[in-house]
Formats: structure tokens, C-alpha cells, sequence
């Protein structure tokens, strides 16, 4: 429980410090906020009444006690282009996003675990050498030209995949995830470089531990030993690595929905930032990084189920 509640307090903490620092870029950026959405045909008088109603014409300590009450009803505010709730626009984009940061660390994750684990298991030769100077490769690789690469070729000269969008409104589930193939791969390739690379290091760190050791000289299997024995016990840094990828993947897909005009959360903070829509701006950077924050708070509680002396 100690435990539990010391995470909390973090993640409370991490928050707050992220709604401040949001709250004060936003009101601390160059040029009159109103005046900066509303563009330059806007009377004064437009510019006054949006101020008004986005209650910029209040002292700073107002807007954001303002801010915070507005924040623990669950408002992000009003999209001042969309017309919409900023949560009802982010909740329309959050599917493409969902599935796309799911299929790709479980294609990183199907490609990097096994790929580490052995690269240790065999150090020093011809595989472990050849998965060191792919994953370096794949690290250097932008998501959005191997995005490109895969287009080219799967979508335009095989035809297997569509090239863009995420059908239409008629589409079925399935088609939409056919959608989601080709950027999935894209991102879960990149992705599974640094995975590899954490479970390569963290499964060297325990090949040659006494237990191991000892449990085969215990006559038992070397698969057994390898899975049950050393990637156990290797496994916390390697789930750590896993959902910082996760959570980074959330907020960097940016770039990968708009290769392949997916109209996800990225999308729409693209076209946001473009049209100077502060709310959703503001409203996305929130809930990217609650879910970031989520995702680490899920992985410290996973530790207590992997290593029993993480409750103590």
C-alpha cells in the first residue's frame, strides 16, 4: 500500500506540474491569444468578446484557479474552429490513435523480445553482431521515410494495403485496422530497436548469475532456464523500456498520421497548431500526458506481480 500511494502521489505531482506549465506557456506566448485565433480580419470588439469568454481578461492567479476548477469537471475547454467540446473532438480522433500505438509495440515488442533474448543467449557471434548493426540501423531510421518505403511498395506497387485515410464512414472494423497495417509497421520497426537493445543488456546482466548457474546444473532444460530463470528476472527493465515506447508512441505519431492521413489525436494537433486553436492544443497536451503518466503508473504496478521485493 506504501507503495501504491508513493506512486500516486508521484503521478499527482507530475501532473500538476504539467497542467502549471501548460496553463502559463499558453498565456505566456507572444501576441494576444484571442487576437492570434481569431486571425487578422477580427474586429476588437471579436477580440474582446473571445477574451471574455475564454476569461483572458482576468488576473493570471483567476484564470487559473479558473483553469484548475475548469480541469476537475472534466471541461478542456471549446475548440474555437471545431465548434466542439475539446473532449468530444479528442474522443472522435482517439480510435485510429489507440489501435495504431496497440498494433505497434505489439509488432515491436513480437519482433524485439525474441530478437534480444537470443542476440544475448548467442553473444559474441555472427547473430548477435547482425542484430547489433540492425537495431542501430532501425534506430536511425525516421518513422515516417520507412512510412514512405512501405507505401511505395505495399500499397502502390503490390496493392495489399490502402494507401492512405481510414475508410469511410460505411467501413467496417476490419477495414479500418487494414488502415492501420502498414503505419502499425512503420512505427512498430523503429520502435523495436531500443526494445531490442534493453532486453539484449538487461538478459547479459543475468545469463551468469549463480541461479542460472545452478539450475542447470540441475539437469534442467536450457529453453526452461533461459525463459523461466533469466528473462524473469530480466524482465523488469525490459517492461519498463516497453512502456516508455508505449507512451512515447501516443505522443509521437504525430508525424506517422499525417504521412498516411490517418485522422487521429496527431491530426488533429497538426491541424490545431496550423489554425492556432489553443483549446485543443492545450486539451491534448493534458491528455497526452495523463496517459503518459498512466501508462508508467500501470508499469510500477505490474512490478509488484513480476518481483516480490518491490512490495517490501
Amino acid at each position: 500500500m506504501r507503495y501504491v500511494l508513493q506512486r500516486l502521489l508521484g503521478m499527482l505531482t507530475v501532473m500538476f506540474t504539467v497542467v502549471t506549465i501548460v496553463f502559463i506557456i499558453v498565456r505566456v506566448a507572444p501576441g494576444d491569444p484571442a487576437a492570434v485565433m481569431l486571425g487578422p480580419d477580427a474586429t476588437p470588439a471579436d477580440v474582446e468578446a473571445l477574451r471574455v469568454r475564454l476569461g483572458l481578461d482576468q488576473p493570471l492567479p483567476i484564470q487559473y484557479v479558473y483553469f484548475l476548477a475548469q480541469l476537475a469537471r472534466g471541461d478542456l475547454g471549446h475548440s474555437i474552429f471545431l465548434d466542439m467540446p475539446v473532449a468530444s473532438a479528442l474522443l472522435d480522433r482517439a480510435e485510429p490513435t489507440f489501435f495504431l500505438t496497440l498494433f505497434a509495440i505489439l509488432i515491436a515488442s513480437a519482433i524485439a523480445l525474441p530478437v534480444g533474448i537470443m542476440s544475448a543467449y548467442r553473444r559474441g557471434g555472427l547473430f548477435d553482431q547482425s542484430v547489433t548493426t540492425l537495431t542501430m540501423l532501425a534506430a536511425s531510421i525516421p518513422s515516417f521515410w520507412l512510412g514512405l518505403i512501405l507505401i511505395q511498395v505495399f500499397a502502390v506497387r503490390l496493392g495489399w494495403f490502402p494507401v492512405a485515410g481510414y475508410g469511410g464512414p460505411d467501413a467496417s472494423f476490419l477495414a479500418r485496422m487494414g488502415h492501420l497495417v502498414l503505419p502499425a509497421t512503420a512505427l512498430g520497426v523503429v520502435s523495436s530497436a531500443l526494445i531490442t537493445r534493453f532486453t539484449r543488456a538487461s538478459m547479459l546482466d543475468v545469463l551468469n548469475d549463480d541461479y542460472v548457474r545452478t539450475a542447470r546444473s540441475k539437469g534442467m532444460g536450457e529453453f526452461r532456464v533461459v525463459m523461466k530463470h533469466a528473462f524473469k528476472n530480466a524482465l523488469i527493465p525490459v517492461l519498463t523500456v516497453v512502456g516508455l515506447t508505449a507512451a512515447l508512441l501516443v505522443s509521437g505519431a504525430v508525424v506517422t498520421e499525417t504521412v498516411f492521413s490517418l485522422p487521429g489525436v496527431g491530426n488533429l494537433v497538426v491541424s490545431a497548431v496550423l489554425r492556432r486553436d489553443y483549446p485543443v492544443i492545450q486539451g491534448a497536451l493534458l491528455v497526452i500526458a495523463a496517459i503518459y503518466v498512466l501508462i508508467n503508473f500501470g508499469i510500477d504496478m505490474l512490478y509488484l506481480m513480476i518481483d516480490p521485493r518491490v512490495r517490501y
